[in-house]
This record gives C-alpha cells, structure tokens and sequence, in this order.
C-alpha cells in the first residue's frame, strides 16, 4: 500500500526549473491521476495599475491567462496535463499554497526551495518556509540541484 494512495498533491508553480521539477516529482508520487493540483499564484491588482485604471484588465482575464501559460509551459516539459488540476490563486502565495492544501485535503505538498539569502530573506521570509510553518500536511521541500 502506498502512503500517497487516495490523496492529493499540491505543486506549486512559478515558471521556475526548480518548479517544473516538484511537478514532475508530484506526477512521480500521485497514484491516480487527478490527484495533483499544480498552483500558480498571481499578485493582486493595484488601483493605480493601467489595466485597472482603464478597466481593461481583471482576475478573471488574468486567471484565464495564467491558465493558459501553466498549462503551455507544462506540455512543453512533457507533462501530462490532461491528469491535472491546474488552479490559479490570487495574493500571498504562502497564504494561498496552504488554503488550497486544506481545500482539497493534500496528503503533501510539493515545493521547490529557492535559496534566497540575506537581507531580502530576514525581510520577506521565503514561501517555503512559510508554507512548512503554516501547512497541516507533510511538505517535500526539494533542494535546488547543485551546477
């Protein structure tokens, strides 16, 4: 029996190469498909962007377009995309990561680490982090591979 059997996986996504990795190592892990849920996180709008100011650009327009651009960006890599979830959040991706891992009851949560050092980790923190500290199910933090 397989401890990832009957549950779900949730990948994070960002167009990154360590990114594509935890979705092809979620694709490893799932043992049914439509087990995986590979996430994209998109920043909120402000009020002074030019899309909203000319109301021509919404969430939903940019849903649809991040959509679109994971789902085209995976097929490149040779995923599979017909077995997947592909969902598109709004906000902190560390927020966002571990409300849909409740949402959907991951079993794990798939996520590459990115190394950021100094300054601009003690100030942002990473989203790895963040989801490690706030995630009710085990997270698999994947190492960025050494050149």
């Amino acid at each position: 029996m397989n401890w990832f059997e009957n549950r779900r996986i949730v990948a994070p996504f960002d167009f990154s190469s360590e990114s594509i990795s935890s979705v092809e190592m979620a694709c490893q892990l799932a043992t049914k498909s439509g087990d995986i849920h590979v996430l994209h996180v998109i920043p909120h709008l402000t009020a002074t962007d030019p899309g909203v100011i000319w109301e021509t650009v919404d969430d939903e327009r940019r849903k649809d377009h991040a959509r679109t651009s994971v789902e085209k960006t995976l097929k490149e890599h040779g995923v599979d995309v017909e077995n997947i979830h592909i969902d598109i959040g709004v906000g902190d991706p560390g927020t966002i990561i571990v409300d849909l891992a409740e949402e959907v009851e991951a079993g794990i949560i798939v996520i590459p680490s990115h190394g950021r050092t100094g300054l601009s980790r003690v100030i942002m923190g990473s989203v790895a982090e963040r989801v490690v500290r706030h995630a009710l199910c085990p997270v698999l933090v994947l190492k960025k591979k050494a050149k």
